[in-house]
């Protein structure tokens, strides 16, 4: 008999992150003997776009998906509003089909899984995602200066020791975030249950092997890209982690040493402030913008020589594991990043898929933008993606913690 799981997420799985981070963990862990309800907080925008090729791919797979509305204002109150929304739902849901095990995605989740397991005794799984509330202060989105963020900062950081305190299982992104945790002295039972799971890649999607070489043509062809071109890439969102400004000022570092470099942004966000960051530089003539689907993503990344991002380096970061780093690496191109976040340093050093930028002025440049002529091992790249990223690991890891929790 099916084990009846209840898995909350306040990211929508008509987003990015939902297709490729929550989705195919669910799918795995259902062939594993899992029965899903799915509760997720969905944009409207996307759950519009989306809605009907997500519920036919839950539908296919026996996950049954629960979306609610997501509420984006006014902050702090709205995210309120929500969290009363998921408990009710959630406990209506659990009446039905008594859960065994509720599965919370990062810290507005678990504040609902932690009360399922006070009071309705279900096991609790905190799928932290990363430190969550020092990423909104380290991010600039909390103001600690205003006495309503500083409020809600000290209340989640409460709720934090607590998750990590109550939960039958901790999941973290990274190996440094999980030492973190183990140092904190204010946390009861320690060491707590934790199990690191990197953010994992679909290995069939994201597969060199896959890309039709006719494909690869029409897109150069779409983007206007000549044989002789020297191709840098950035992929994903635009924003309050991803520092544009610095990876433009490498971009026009890197320009002065190779003439024929373009760099090309897959992207839907922010086109306007790309092309303003470029025009900065005196590099817009250089600069591609092409949003891509998550299908057409590997044919995207397949024409590229290297693939570039810059996280801001904070404390939270510590817990963070880019998605995109994974992707990348599966596709065999090489990865130009920055010291300092989660376990990227530690995986581009152990399976030599690219370099790290010490740090961002024209010493650290200079250095990365020589190392670029090292011949990089594409086939070394792959494995290295099969070894650390693979979801058929991470579905093995969710697996055992899983079946711990009884």
């Amino acid at each position: 008999m099916a084990i009846n799981v209840l898995y909350i997420s306040y990211d929508g799985m008509t987003d990015p992150l939902g297709q490729s981070q929550v989705i195919p963990y669910l799918i795995g862990l259902t062939k594993s003997g899992y029965s899903f309800t799915l509760l997720s907080c969905e944009k409207e925008e996307n759950f519009q776009q989306h809605q009907q090729k997500i519920q036919q791919i839950l539908s296919e797979n026996n996950i049954h998906w629960q979306p609610i509305s997501y509420t984006k204002k006014p902050p702090v109150f709205s995210t309120i509003y929500d969290v009363f929304r998921i408990i009710k739902h959630a406990k209506k849901l659990h009446r039905e089909k008594q859960f065994s095990i509720v599965h919370c995605r990062s810290y507005i989740a678990a504040l609902v899984g932690m009360k399922m397991k006070k009071q309705l005794g279900v096991k609790f799984i905190f799928d932290m995602r990363g430190l969550w509330a020092d990423e909104r202060v380290d991010g600039k989105l909390w103001n600690l200066k205003n006495p309503l963020f500083l409020l809600v900062y000290n209340y989640f950081k409460k709720k934090e020791k607590a998750f990590l305190e109550h939960a039958d299982y901790t999941i973290s992104l990274t190996q440094n975030a999980k030492d973190e945790l183990h140092s904190w002295k204010h946390i009861q039972h320690q060491p707590i249950k934790i199990e690191v799971i990197p953010c994992c890649v679909d290995l069939a999607l994201f597969n060199p092997e896959n890309v039709n070489s006719e494909i690869q043509h029409k897109i150069q062809n779409e983007l206007q890209l000549k044989n002789e071109d020297f191709i840098l890439m950035y992929l994903g969102s635009i924003g309050t982690w991803y520092i544009l400004e610095e990876m433009m000022s490498f971009f026009y570092a890197l320009k002065q040493k190779k003439t024929n470099a373009k760099f090309l942004f897959i992207t839907k966000d922010e086109h306007q402030r790309i092309v303003e960051t470029a025009e900065k530089y005196g590099v817009s003539d250089s600069i591609i913008i092409r949003p891509g689907n998550r299908e057409e993503i590997p044919s995207l990344i397949s024409i590229v020589n290297f693939s570039l991002f810059f996280i801001l380096p904070s404390y939270s970061k510590k817990a963070s594991s880019p998605t995109k780093q994974g992707e990348i690496m599966a596709m065999g191109i090489p990865i130009i990043c920055n010291v300092g976040v989660g376990d990227t340093d530690k995986i581009v050093q152990k399976y030599q898929s690219g370099i790290l930028v010490s740090s961002f002025d024209e010493k650290g440049y200079s250095v990365a933008i020589q190392s670029m002529s090292t011949s990089f091992s594409k086939q070394s790249i792959i494995d290295g993606a099969n070894d650390y990223f693979s979801l058929e690991k991470g579905i093995e890891k969710y697996a055992k913690v899983y079946g711990s929790v009884f």
